[in-house]
């Protein structure tokens, strides 16, 4: 868009001639004005950097698929998808390229939020050609050290091997439906809070499922535009629109003969849930200007809405709605699990000490305690973020309060909690529960918990043992 005459300034460089500093670095350039592209494209050629140019977003999406680039330096006032728009997309499309955001309409509270969708610099036209190509530098020098951190990442997990971590009832419950349902070919719903790990439990459906020798294919609904989502799901043929200069799968194609997981799937727009119940109806879906094709992908789907109350506002097709609730499983929280937190804790120290190449952090009972108080609103997720923190920043062999967050470490002691049973429920159960439950209170002390419910010590091991 033309606004507030954007093209950059010839203001003179410490070094405009190509040399190693602009060498290694591929920028993609994207705006809707022909002039703007043009002059970018030659001030960062004279750079010595290889560069791309796009006029919009399916362009751009395009060139960052088939090429690797960098750094994408874009519009954010364009027609169709915004810079914004485009910033979310192509964090879910190539996490590690890096994104700088142009606008002649720069607030503080524009800049905020694109710093937090992921945006690594924001610069107000009209640019200053200095500045620019400073801020692409930068970009690109995160960029690789950002790319050799996530290899780092994918290494550990693969020696992890990322797993459901718990024992308590109410994860247990969840696990045994899903067990159920994983070997049919009935679509799934997972229901849950932000961070109760409902791509685990989709992860664990699809490995025991008939399928599991086939890809398991993710999809963010909620961080893919609209205007884009259609052609990422189903894919196109060449030409379908401006920018398709091949023709690409989509997640569709790519999850055949196994698992596609549509993940915040609350979020889809009216037009693309019509195109998600033909899929589930009639087992087949068109590409972008293209034809029918069969689908053969299992869809588990997750949101953190409540889609009844969606369907009721109008926002949520019914239809589709009992299309995918087929069969519904919900995360819980990890305040309906607190007995899991010590076993969550170990599991990530073990993680995160190795990743960060240190002796296994032991952790003291009033640490442990605090953690188990908290009442921990992001759940797992937020849990994991504190323990890989700690692991980080504590300077001594055990974690202590000072190495916690200050909302943790000065987290109240929760009173303790009255147990109810539904009539018929089994005496072991019962006995399972409340032992547990008492546990939990104690932070993990069986002697103070047998005192509390007036047993030995030994029982509380024996009945602990029994449902092993």
């Amino acid at each position: 868009m033309a606004d507030a005459m954007a093209g950059p300034t010839e203001e003179p460089l410490p070094s405009s001639r190509p040399g190693p500093e602009g060498a290694d670095i591929t920028v993609l350039v994207v705006d809707d004005e022909a002039s703007n592209l043009a002059s970018l494209e030659k001030i960062f050629q004279r750079e010595g950097m290889r560069v791309f140019t796009a006029d919009g977003a399916k362009a751009a999406l395009e060139l960052v698929r088939r090429h690797r680039v960098q750094v994408v330096l874009t519009d954010l006032m364009m027609p169709g998808t915004s810079g914004a728009e485009l910033l979310r997309a192509l964090k879910e499309v190539s996490p590690d390229t890096e994104v700088v955001l142009m606008t002649a309409y720069g607030t503080v509270e524009t800049a905020v939020q694109a710093m937090r969708d992921g945006a690594y610099d924001f610069v107000e036209k009209p640019l200053k050609r200095m500045t620019i190509v400073k801020s692409v530098r930068k970009a690109a020098e995160r960029q690789s050290l950002v790319a050799e951190n996530r290899s780092l990442k994918r290494e550990i997990k693969l020696l992890t091997n990322r797993e459901i971590v718990g024992q308590s009832p109410a994860l247990r419950r969840v696990l045994d439906v899903a067990t159920q349902a994983a070997p049919s070919s009935a679509t799934v719903l997972i229901l849950g809070e932000s961070g109760t790990g409902k791509e685990l439990i989709a992860r664990y459906i699809h490995s025991k499922s008939a399928r599991a020798s086939g890809p398991f294919v993710a999809v963010n609904c909620a961080a893919i535009p609209e205007s884009i989502l259609e052609a990422e799901l189903f894919g196109h043929e060449r030409g379908a629109f401006t920018g398709a200069i091949a023709k690409r799968e989509g997640r569709f194609a790519r999850a055949r003969g196994g698992t596609l997981f549509l993940d915040e799937i609350g979020e889809l727009s009216p037009a693309v849930q019509v195109k998600i119940l033909r899929v589930l109806q009639e087992g087949e879906y068109e590409p972008v200007g293209g034809h029918t094709v069969k689908a053969d992908a299992r869809i588990v789907a997750a949101t953190n809405r409540d889609l009844v109350s969606e369907v009721e506002a109008g926002r949520f097709r019914e239809d589709l709605y009992y299309r995918l609730n087929v069969i519904a499983v919900t995360a819980p929280p990890l305040r309906a699990r607190r007995e899991d937190i010590p076993l969550l804790v170990d599991h990530f120290l073990g993680v995160y000490c190795t990743k960060n190449g240190r002796a296994r952090l032991a952790i003291p009972s009033d640490s442990l305690r605090k953690l188990m108080d908290y009442s921990w609103p992001g759940n797992v997720r937020e849990l994991e973020n504190v323990v890989e923190r700690a692991a980080v920043l504590c300077r001594a062999e055990a974690l202590t309060l000072s190495d916690l967050p200050d909302a943790v470490a000065n987290a109240l002691p929760r009173p303790p909690s009255e147990l109810t049973f539904a009539i018929g429920t089994p005496l072991s159960e019962v006995e399972q529960r409340m032992i547990r439950d008492t546990l939990s209170h104690t932070s993990g002390d069986k002697t103070l918990a047998a005192q509390l419910l007036g047993i030995s010590t030994r029982t509380i091991y024996r009945k602990l043992g029994e449902n092993e």
